[in-house]
């Protein structure tokens, strides 16, 4: 794998933007990380930014596990704003990953920190502005995805070591059918996620030095090393140009490995 960015303090949730530039967080230091054209600068905001999803406007969507919040930052404005914090009169519980879905939807993880805690969640914020619970009693959910058929939700429970297919209906908000998938092994257990336009299915397995690369129709698999034990998330750009992005999180470094995946916004 290729070094992009070294010395980093916790990386997680690599996205790329519309213009194929590379966004990521440092968790530890409260920053986001803007990548371009082998440069990079920090933006300070504080608490402890997890995973990014990235809105049709180019707004960056972050979890914040410390101040159990849903926030955005607006690049235009250099402005950063909290959209949630409680869900039922009840602090989140740690949020840790996001995605939006094809109406614009917004679906995060709630896992707490505590692998062994059933109690952990995934939400969704619709586009009116109401959040509710979609799906309890997990075991650390962590990341999650879309396929490219945009229903086939994919979520990573750390907790088990299994990832979870769902049917998401988009119009009603609800999961309407899961299963387990796929359980992919390994010290602790699957981080974030990825999914390429051709069906396959990335998982950086955190404590394992690997992506485990899953082929979802037929399962196949394939490992992925990374120069660390740590990888956390991973990212494919829409042209198939950059690779794989991968965030690792033991030597602090953003990673790419050659491949020609398209990835999915």
């Amino acid at each position: 794998m290729n070094i992009l960015l070294d010395g980093l303090q916790f990386p997680e949730g690599p996205a790329f933007d519309h213009e194929g530039n590379i966004w990521l967080v440092e968790k530890e230091a409260g920053n986001l990380v803007y990548y371009k054209n082998n440069r990079h600068s920090r933006i300070a905001v504080g608490g402890h930014p997890n995973g990014i999803a990235i809105d049709k406007k180019g707004n960056i969507w972050f979890c914040d596990s410390q101040q159990n919040s849903i926030r955005y930052y607006e690049p235009i404005h250099k402005k950063c704003t909290t959209i949630a914090t409680e869900i039922k009169g009840k602090p989140l519980k740690m949020p840790n990953d996001l995605c939006f879905d094809r109406l614009g939807n917004l679906l995060f993880t709630c896992p707490g920190d505590d692998l062994a805690d059933g109690t952990g969640y995934l939400c969704c914020l619709n586009t009116h502005g109401l959040l509710a619970k979609i799906q309890t009693d997990l075991f650390y959910p962590n990341g999650l995805a879309f396929a490219a058929d945009h229903c086939s939700l994919f979520v990573a429970e750390t907790g088990t070591k299994w990832i979870w297919r769902m049917r998401w209906n988009p119009i009603s908000c609800q999961v309407e059918h899961s299963e387990k998938f796929l359980e992919t092994g390994g010290s602790i257990g699957p981080d974030g996620i990825a999914l390429s336009h051709d069906n396959h299915l990335f998982a950086a397995i955190y404590g394992s030095q690997h992506i485990l690369s899953i082929d979802i129709n037929s399962k196949t698999t394939k490992e992925i090393f990374t120069p660390g034990m740590n990888p956390t998330n991973c990212a494919l750009d829409r042209q198939g140009i950059q690779g794989l992005i991968v965030t690792e999180a033991q030597n602090g470094q953003l990673l790419q490995w050659d491949c020609t995946k398209k990835g999915l916004l």
